[in-house]
């Protein structure tokens, strides 16, 4: 039986702890997928290539608004597709022949690992075959997580797709509906409906992206109802696909829902379940997260976790941001270093991009935290002028003497915006202070930024 010194599940953000410090070490890698892990092969860096490509058609549709006639002549999906996953798959496979056959120090193993015991694994082949049993002195669990569909959908027997495939479909469907209301089903319905779908959103909700400081959700649905068809608190009752190939979905109000193609886009879920953790000695969240403490530590020596699988936050920043902190208590345990996850940022790339940091206005009245907020609109700096930008704010939120508490941005280069937020935010510096001890270049989009801040109704004044 093949023993490690240590042994990472999953080759995503875990496969970046492996470095020059663990030259001496026995080290192990197990995926059961793709190599890369999610953000690269079906997440985050080719769904911003796709998003990028649909802001290209947008801006061509847009063009008039500025006097500049143009139209977009044809949209080269197979094209696309290839430019994305020509560059992407290489990558990936590149990633794998490095740590299969460049690091002698590393073995990776393509299979699905379960514990049998403490650090004790069963591995799965892919390809299929018989299993392996291997041992380990520490085990990293960077497993991720995976998508969720609803047992209408998965009960149903009719083809859908998840974020995890349908960047490969070999045609653009003419006809797309979306399950889902969050940032994935926003994203998709962007990237499809710019690229000439025609796209219709069901959400069990009452708004779309409601993890969002409410003005957000308020305003983004109102956008989103202009772009596409949608339908609000109206999870789909029942799924069947005609002889034609045409998927019907029914509605709760008895309407009725045809599409070319179905994307489920209701979230995502630990893979946790799917390892046995259980035989280790571990026990699931509530939530299904493999549980941790603040040094990443689970409840069992020598077995630590990461991203997806364990954290609250589904972000890959945050994956990166654990795995360091997993890579130096790996090698120094009796000097551990914790993780940091305040003020996490995260971003939807759609159409108006929407970036958030910290509390949401609902959080602090919910608490009863003294706060006031500042809604800054684009269309009220330079920049926005320039941009004919309409429906674009900053909102920032902060404690009367100035300290920030969060700010929320829907608009062009949001994600971009809200870092100048996320710093001031980390290094404690108020409102006051970030506002006037700077330049601010004008007429930049920055400008937003500035006159939010200055805009807070804060105690002195």
């Amino acid at each position: 039986m093949p023993h490690h010194d240590l042994v990472i599940i999953g080759s995503g953000s875990g496969n970046s702890i492996i470095d020059s410090r663990f030259d001496g070490w026995d080290v192990a890698i197990v995926e059961h997928g793709v190599f890369g892990g999610t953000c690269l092969n079906v997440g985050c860096i080719p769904t911003k290539m796709y998003v990028y490509a649909s802001d290209v058609a947008e801006a061509v549709r847009e063009a008039s608004t500025y006097g500049v006639d143009a139209s977009i002549d044809k949209v080269r999906w197979t094209d696309i597709v290839h430019r994305v996953f020509g560059r992407i798959d290489p990558i990936s496979a590149g990633g794998l022949r490095y740590r299969d056959s460049q690091c002698s120090n590393v073995t990776v193993y393509q299979g699905h690992a379960t514990f049998t015991g403490e650090r004790e694994l069963s591995i799965t082949p892919t390809a299929g075959g018989a299993g392996e049993m291997v041992t380990a002195d520490r085990v990293v669990i960077a497993a991720g997580s995976r998508p969720t569909v609803p047992p209408v959908v998965a009960d149903s027997g009719v083809p859908f797709h998840t974020s995890d495939d349908v960047m490969r479909l070999d045609e653009l469907p003419r006809r797309l509906t979306i399950i889902g209301g969050g940032y994935i089903a926003a994203e998709f319905a962007h990237v499809f409906g710019s690229l000439g779908s025609e796209v219709t959103v069901l959400t069990r909700g009452p708004a779309l992206l409601r993890d969002q400081d409410e003005l957000v959700t308020e305003r983004f649905t109102r956008l989103a109802e202009d772009r596409f068809t949608v339908h609000l608190s109206a999870e789909p009752t029942a799924a069947e696909q005609r002889a034609d190939g045409t998927i019907v979905l029914t509605c709760p109000d008895g309407s009725i829902i045809e599409s070319d193609a179905l994307l489920v886009a209701t979230g995502r879920r630990p893979n946790g379940d799917r390892l046995d953790v259980e035989k280790t000695g571990l026990a699931l969240t509530d939530d299904g997260r493999v549980e941790v403490d603040e040094y990443q530590r689970t409840a069992v020596e020598g077995i630590w976790a990461l991203g997806d699988v364990s954290s609250p936050f589904q972000l890959k920043h945050v994956a990166n941001h654990e795995a360091k902190v997993v890579q130096h208590n790996v090698l120094h345990p009796d000097t551990p270093r914790a993780t940091s996850h305040r003020f996490v940022p995260s971003a939807v790339f759609t159409h108006p991009q929407v970036a958030s940091v910290g509390a949401r206005e609902q959080d602090l009245r919910a608490a009863g935290t003294p706060y006031v907020s500042k809604v800054q609109a684009y269309g009220d700096v330079a920049f926005g002028w320039a941009m004919e930008d309409h429906t674009g704010f900053a909102k920032v939120l902060a404690a009367p003497d100035g300290t920030l508490l969060g700010a929320h941005f829907m608009g062009p280069q949001a994600s971009s915006l809200i870092q100048v937020l996320v710093q001031a935010m980390v290094f404690g510096q108020k409102a006051q202070e970030v506002a006037t001890a700077q330049y601010w270049i004008h007429p930049a989009l920055p400008e937003l930024i500035e006159n939010a801040l200055l805009g807070l109704p804060l105690s002195h004044e």
